[in-house]
């Protein structure tokens, strides 16, 4: 297979296949943070790789998408989404699942589109550890997700020394790119005593749309009369976003009590691959934590309450008013539905998501004894989900209609895990964990419930309606690991898994054949329409994989090469629907069937000279992944091509520099059902520098140095602009294109 880099369009991907920890906002003011006793240590497990805190603070700068500061990681790449939204992938397995805990908590996306994911919630400058496990996950991080774990959690608190009195201090950082005129900034402010600390968070962005390399498209038309983009412009990647967060930390002998309050409120966020936009996203959190340090090891028990009020419609770029009277997209009144004898008046097509998430869980660390550490936990998770859209004229109305009505999935959950260290040279990790997951909907109706109503609404929801909703789910992890010091300069890690995931709400109660309604339904970007399934099974996975770990003694070089292999009972893939077509968006449902995955992932990191010049070094990391559905032969929908990210380094007197490198070859092995589009192979140079002073730090880089057009593997279907709401309204074949020359400047003021 050879990597062909030559051709101008394609994605970008991005990797993993075990993260990190990564430890940030750190007073450059001298003073070291306090670590708690008594905290929790949430140190990465074997098979977790930690990415440094330098390759964290060059990243900052650059993005305001946290997802992407896994780019680096071997096994990760990006599904394409809003521009602080995209959706981590591991090994080809991504969104719902993956399990993405955000401060020990299981947030889930509520919406059709998935516009909110989980790592939505949590500002780039505000992550203080990032954990990643890939492949063979334990099951005390594991559960209800069938391609890894994602941990990301805020800076831990801090406490003023022993004698000190009390320790105030603070962060303020801004920062700009120039391809869409990015701004933001964000706040930190901390007051401590010995036993009590209090600190505010705080993060603002803005970005208009982004420009590609080249055209990449032959229309300028937005569906709004005096609005055309050009030809370069790439249509709803625009975003608002801010986030709050308030700390309370108590510190009480071995007991520490956390209280996080967070809000967000997200105006605006575009999706170039959706046919709706975000247009207000505001979540209220609360989240409770209780750890305590025994003699025998630590305890942690947690609540959480989320709540989400979500809605969506047509942004800027997309076209607003429809009907007769509108004519070519104008403004029109009065709002009038299907039947009116003076003509039809849409104006829009308002879609609201409303949840409710609730959890609890209890965990504990047990040291046996030397040479043995058992996990154990439960946890309860509640969420509420109501799904509806309101009417605005022409056949959306004259009622409401319910996309999901009282949705419900409870989870229930139990493991073990034990952890021995067998010898100087062998370590095994061994865990069963049992999940129940109940899921249920009530009965829902169209916007018109007359049995003459467009789109077999009545039909649909009546049959959706006869069916037996409550479906319950007995799910059973399994891991065991080996890992094996074969010389001090070789270990090599052995694992076996079964995973489960039950479906989620959208895939098991959307209800809709109707292709407007459909296509509203859809959390992979790829412009089609998605019909759920009542009676669809868990996913369960089989996962082998070996990692082999060369290095020198003391680590100062690192090679490691992860071959993985993935078999899927019961995989939810989509298949045909009546009237489906090639070269076209369609109508799909929603149905289990078989797939494997499998692949290798290679990663390096070489120091190459230290001289008068400075600290020179080399970091590499090159993914392959293939997808296959055995039951049809159709290959996986977006699975990242054969990839790597190479990267020249160097450290001198306060700088860190890099020039990286990103190859990614052609996408030619495409889901056929779902039209997928094929991509060809690019390469891309990004330059990145850095200086750090006592309380000053200054970022500076160059995204795609040479302003290469390419089309983004997994980034969907290009639905940016035009007549989205109809299912043929706006051309097929266009992949959405990746961001052109971007120039950005950050700084960082720690007091």
């Amino acid at each position: 297979m050879s990597l062909n880099y030559t051709q101008p369009n394609v994605p970008y991907g991005r990797l993993s296949l075990a993260i990190a920890c990564i430890t940030l906002a750190q007073s450059a003011n001298a003073q070291t943070p306090i670590v708690v006793e008594g905290t929790l240590q949430q140190t990465p497990r074997d098979n977790a790789v930690q990415v440094e805190p330098s390759a964290l603070e060059q990243l900052r700068a650059a993005t305001s998408d946290s997802a992407s500061l896994l780019r680096d990681v071997p096994g990760v790449s990006l599904y394409g989404a809003g521009g602080v939204s995209s959706l981590p992938a591991i090994h080809g397995l991504a969104d719902d699942r993956l399990r993405v805990k955000v401060d020990g908590m299981d947030l889930i996306a509520a919406c059709p589109n998935h516009m909110n994911p989980p790592m939505s919630y949590v500002d780039p400058s505000n992550i203080g550890l990032l954990n990643v496990f890939a492949g063979i996950t334990p099951v005390s991080v594991g559960g209800d997700s069938i391609g890894g774990t994602i941990v990301a959690d805020k800076p831990e608190p801090e406490f003023a020394r022993t004698g000190e009195g009390s320790l105030t201090k603070g962060e303020v950082g801004a920062f700009y790119r120039s391809n869409n005129n990015a701004i933001g900034g964000n706040l930190s402010a901390t007051h401590a005593t010995e036993n009590l600390s209090i600190n505010y968070s705080g993060s603002w962005s803005k970005a208009d749309n982004y420009t590609a390399g080249d055209d990449f498209k032959t229309f300028t038309d937005t569906g709004r009369p005096g609005h055309d983009l050009p030809l370069d412009e790439v249509g709803s990647t625009a975003y608002d976003t801010q986030n709050h967060n308030l700390n309370l930390a108590l510190k009480a002998g071995d007991n520490l009590f956390e209280t996080r309050l967070s809000y967000q409120d997200m105006p605006e966020q575009l999706y170039p691959n959706q046919r709706m936009d975000l247009l207000e996203n505001e979540q209220k959190l609360i989240n409770l934590a209780w750890t305590r340090r025994m003699n025998w090891g630590v305890i942690e028990t947690r609540a959480y309450h989320e709540q989400v009020d979500h809605f969506m419609d047509f942004g800027d770029d997309k076209r607003f008013w429809y009907g007769s009277l509108s004519g070519p997209g104008n403004p029109c009144s009065p709002i009038s539905f299907h039947g009116d004898p003076a003509g039809t008046c849409a104006g829009g097509m308002p879609m609201y998501s409303e949840s409710e998430n609730t959890g609890l869980s209890l965990k504990a660390d047990i040291d046996l004894n030397a040479s043995n550490l058992l996990r154990v936990g439960s946890e309860f998770q509640r969420f509420r989900l109501d799904d509806y859209w309101t009417a605005s004229g022409g056949g959306m109305g004259p009622g409401i209609f319910q996309n999901i009505n009282n949705g419900q999935r409870d989870r229930n959950a139990l493991y073990a895990e034990l952890e021995t260290q067998q010898s100087d040279r062998w370590l095994t990790l061994v865990g069963v964990r049992y999940e129940r997951v109940s899921t249920d909907a009530d009965d829902v109706h169209g916007y018109n419930t007359a049995m003459t109503a467009a789109g077999m609404q009545y039909m649909d929801s009546m049959a959706f309606n006869e069916q037996d909703h409550s479906q319950t789910d007995h799910n059973v992890d399994l891991t065991a690991l080996a890992r094996y010091q074969y010389s001090n300069t070789l270990d090599i890690e052995l694992g076996l898994a079964r995973k489960v995931r039950s479906p989620n709400l959208y895939e098991r109660y959307t209800w809709s054949t109707w292709p407007m309604a459909a296509t509203m339904n859809n959390f992979v970007g790829d412009g089609n329409g998605y019909v759920g399934d009542v009676n669809l099974n868990p996913e369960t996975a089989y996962t082998a994989s070996a990692t082999f770990d060369w290095h020198a003694s003391d680590r100062s070089w690192v090679i490691t090469a992860t071959p993985f292999f993935t078999h899927v009972d019961d995989y939810i893939d989509a298949v045909q629907r009546a009237g489906w077509a090639e070269d076209q968006f369609n109508v799909l449902q929603y149905d289990n069937q078989s797939a494997r995955l499998y692949g290798v992932d290679l990663s390096m990191q070489l120091p190459l000279a230290s001289n008068s010049l400075g600290a020179w070094g080399f970091k590499g990391v090159i993914n392959y992944t293939d997808g296959e559905n055995r039951k049809t032969g159709d290959d996986l929908y977006n699975i990242m091509p054969l990839n790597g990210r190479f990267t020249l380094t160097h450290q001198k007197a306060g700088w860190d520099n890099a020039i990286e490198w990103v190859v990614v070859d052609e996408k030619d092995e495409v889901s056929d059902v779902r039209n997928e589009i094929s991509t060809a192979g690019y390469s891309l140079i990004n330059l990145r520098a850095s200086h750090s002073w006592d309380q000053v730090r200054l970022d500076l880089g160059i995204e795609n140095l040479f302003d290469r057009a390419y089309a983004l593997p997994t980034g969907g279907a290009y639905t940016g602009q035009g007549r989205t709401m109809s299912m043929t309204g706006i051309p097929w074949g266009i992949a959405v294109p990746g961001m052109g020359r971007s120039a950005y400047v950050g700084i960082k003021v720690m007091f």
